[in-house]
């Protein structure tokens, strides 16, 4: 009997087409809620999720022939990843997949903010023409300071290559790496601090993570600076940015991803007080999750997690 793949994701097709083309039964059912993934996954060997169900350890215990987890796409927060692996379990997921297109958007989210772009966008569609209110900076003249150097914090230090700024970074957990291709290395984050004007987040969303970017850490930038965000909502403390916005130590925030964006429902949900502020703000550059979300990395992020299933599961 072939090995059963459960597919519980709105995804590429190639995923499931290079799957049974290896030889697996794979069914293709994403519209579960908890209960009915639970149901589905039996007797399944591997299953693709997305982040609108958890998969917790009660889910874990009671699907005893599941052998491999996968995730198309980067983060694994909706995923007990070490009770998993304790439990013989692989955790997989395809960053590489969508890693171009963040660092790309990325990019793109800063400039924007250098520039005004989205500001004077909106002036110019309501009749005003304000050169001298959206007068720019140019990026060849700062220091990029990126936390987290994995896949996405890479390609976004690829893609500024470029245009001839200083970049550096910061990833505690990174061991010795052969090649950094002109990018600099700090080994402590208070260095980092010390140089940016520009910090970039570029980590997966842990206990440790949880506003990394809070008040103190705004306060112990050297300068005024501008914060990117395109790894998850939750990194980035909104109290603490929409003070820094008010008082000037934070010139401009690029985000992403944003502190209460619900990923179960794939929606914005309630809205505080100082998101509001963030989004009204003229100082502020705001997209819905959507860095990673491009034609190609569709294909790719299923291609990618399709090659990782076939050789655990073979």
């Amino acid at each position: 009997m072939n090995k059963k793949i459960l597919i519980s994701d709105r995804t590429h097709e190639v995923l499931e087409q290079k799957l049974r083309a290896a030889g697996f039964d794979v069914s293709v059912e994403p519209d579960h809620d908890y209960a009915g993934l639970l149901a589905a996954a039996q007797g399944c060997e591997g299953l693709v999720v997305r982040s609108k169900v958890s998969i917790d350890r009660s889910f874990i215990d009671r699907v005893p022939s599941l052998r491999c987890i996968g995730r198309v796409g980067a983060g694994m927060e909706t995923i007990d990843v070490d009770y998993a692996e304790r439990r013989g379990i692989r955790c997989l997921n395809s960053p590489e997949g969508n890693r171009d297109a963040v660092g790309e958007h990325t990019v793109g989210l800063l400039l924007a903010l250098l520039n005004n772009i989205a500001r004077a966008d909106a002036e110019v569609r309501r009749g005003l023409w304000q050169r001298e209110a959206n007068r720019g900076l140019e990026l060849g003249g700062l220091t990029v300071g990126i936390i987290g150097f994995g896949n996405m914090g890479r390609a976004f230090a690829r893609v500024l290559g470029g245009f001839g700024c200083r970049v550096v970074f910061y990833d505690k957990y990174l061991g010795a790496i052969e090649r950094t291709d002109g990018v600099e290395r700090v080994e402590t984050l208070a260095e980092l601090q010390a140089v940016a004007d520009v910090v970039s987040f570029h980590v997966p969303l842990t206990t440790e993570t949880r506003h990394y970017l809070d008040s103190r850490f705004i306060a112990s930038m050297a300068r005024p600076f501008f914060v990117l965000n395109t790894s998850r909502g939750a990194v980035v403390d909104t109290r603490a940015l929409a003070d820094g916005l008010r008082h000037g130590k934070v010139r401009g925030a690029a985000l992403d991803v944003l502190e209460y964006e619900n990923m179960q429902a794939d929606a914005l949900g309630d809205v505080p007080d100082e998101m509001r502020y963030l989004m009204q703000s003229p100082n502020t550059v705001l997209t819905p999750h959507v860095a990673g979300w491009t034609v190609e990395s569709k294909y790719k992020l299923a291609a990618v997690l399709a090659d990782k299933i076939i050789d655990v599961l073979k």
